[in-house]
């Protein structure tokens, strides 16, 4: 929150790169959390400005989403301060007892502002509302409950997540719709296990949130036996972690902050886009005109100077008063939009280069 004369801002007004460099050489230590829950809010607006002075007033940052049905909140808080951000939440009616989600690796450098946005949901599922009961949710399992349902072959086992994050870790013998989407998912899922409804069905996802509607939208449709992880992968690793399991979830869990995942084995199951060699940390192509989602080596980050193109590493290079003309004649499909962080380009063809330095 930013006070100017009196006048109070209720949104950031720093330069990002400001931001940026104000977390990097803070002193103490974030702790990177999650949370959700479905309640009605009466004015949403009200309660966002109300939640809004209250975290700032914390040095707290992150990427909030509140909507009349609730609020989905990803971020970090400092250290010093977790029994005050504990003890504000409690203060408010709606989020009173929050189940919170400690991320599994945690350097505090997740998020660096403080963002809360007012929207029609808090989880976009393209779902008219009122279609089918929200509140009708399949049974929540603990990481034990799910390891023991996994044991039996007849299971289903279907991650509610996008392809992208699948592609760096997963369950064992999980089904991965090879999605952009969550809308587009649980249609699919549906139409795709139309004939195994009375089969017993697990689904997980990375915070709980999207299994939250997927299995009221499962069961609307008359799967008879539907089950979820209970906080999702995030919480899976935590309890994994303490009770000494075996964690059935192999390599890295995606998240949505500056980390884009975090590790859960040391499985590296994916490969480098643009070489093919063993990779699993995803990165925004570094000409910001592209933003491309991809995954990247170091070799390859190094040679293509974290671009996904040769393109696009000459364009970052170019004058601003040249990249600014390319941009107005929208001439370079880096910059014209085609590539957007959801579409999957054949990287190996953009590159444009020989793979040598990535061993291939």
């Amino acid at each position: 929150m930013v006070k100017e004369k009196n006048k109070e801002f209720l949104y950031n007004t720093i330069d990002k790169r400001v931001l940026k460099e104000q977390l990097m050489a803070e002193d103490f230590k974030r702790i990177t959390l999650s949370f959700y829950r479905y309640v009605i809010l009466d004015n949403p607006v009200e309660f966002r400005d109300n939640l809004y002075r209250a975290l700032a007033a914390l040095n707290a940052f992150g990427r909030i989403y509140v909507a009349r049905e609730g609020i989905n909140a990803q971020m970090s808080v400092p250290e010093a301060k977790w029994t005050e951000f504990k003890t504000m939440l409690d203060s408010f009616s709606e989020l009173k007892n929050m189940p919170l989600k400690i991320a599994v690796e945690d350097d505090g450098k997740s998020f660096y502002v403080l963002k809360i946005k007012v929207r029609h949901k808090i989880l976009a599922d393209g779902l008219e509302d009122g279609s089918y009961d929200v509140t009708n949710v399949g049974n929540h399992l603990s990481a034990e409950g799910f390891n023991q349902a996994l044991e039996n072959p007849e299971t289903i086992v279907v991650d509610m997540r996008n392809h992208y994050e699948s592609e760096i870790g997963r369950f064992e013998n999980a089904i991965c719709p090879d999605v952009d989407t969550f809308r587009e998912e649980v249609e699919l899922v549906v139409n795709t296990l139309q004939d195994k409804k009375d089969k017993k069905v697990l689904l997980y996802c990375t915070g709980g949130i999207r299994c939250e509607k997927a299995s009221a939208y499962l069961k609307h449709h008359g799967f008879r036996d539907v089950n979820q992880l209970h906080g999702g992968v995030i919480e899976y690793a935590r309890q994994v972690k303490l009770a000494g399991l075996e964690s059935k979830f192999k390599g890295k869990n995606f998240v949505f902050d500056e980390r884009l995942g975090e590790r859960i084995t040391d499985d590296v199951l994916a490969t480098c886009h643009q070489c093919g060699k063993p990779a699993d940390s995803h990165t925004n192509c570094a000409n910001n005109d592209c933003h491309l989602l991809f995954i990247q080596c170091t070799e390859c980050a190094k040679e293509m100077e974290g671009c996904c193109s040769a393109d696009c590493r000459d364009f970052i290079h170019l004058p601003v008063e040249e990249q600014d003309k390319i941009r107005k004649a929208q001439s370079n499909h880096a910059v014209k939009g085609k590539f957007k962080s959801r579409l999957r380009p054949d990287l190996k063809k953009l590159r444009k280069v020989g793979f040598a330095s990535c061993g291939m």
